[in-house]
């Protein structure tokens, strides 16, 4: 799903919104997670995950191309952990066309 899939989508189920109304709430919503994982916060969506800032060291890294070594600066990186809700709605076995249960699983 795409930024502008979810806008159009949140529009469909809020009728009393504008277009614009509803992009100004989820960019708002973007920037203010943006802004709290900036200063280093933990963003908690209840039901769906927790994103968290992780630090990953200096280190010295080796260019594929030429096996040379250079170094690598410390730097920090997005992280999501899914919530339980999300992981258990994702493993929930789907009726197949058939009507029989499936795990998702091709056969």
């Amino acid at each position: 799903m795409t930024r502008s899939e979810l806008i159009a989508g949140l529009a469909e189920d809020n009728p009393h919104l504008t277009i614009a109304d509803v992009e100004r709430i989820v960019a708002t919503l973007f920037d203010e997670m943006t802004i709290a994982l900036a200063r280093g916060e933990r963003v908690e969506l209840r039901g769906f995950g927790a994103f968290t800032v992780k630090r990953r060291n200096a280190r010295a890294g080796r260019n594929p191309r030429t096996g040379e070594t250079v170094e690598v600066a410390q730097k920090s990186v997005p992280f999501f952990k899914a919530g339980k809700e999300l992981r258990e709605r994702i493993n929930k076995p789907v009726a197949a066309p058939n009507g029989k249960k499936n795990g998702g699983a091709k056969a």
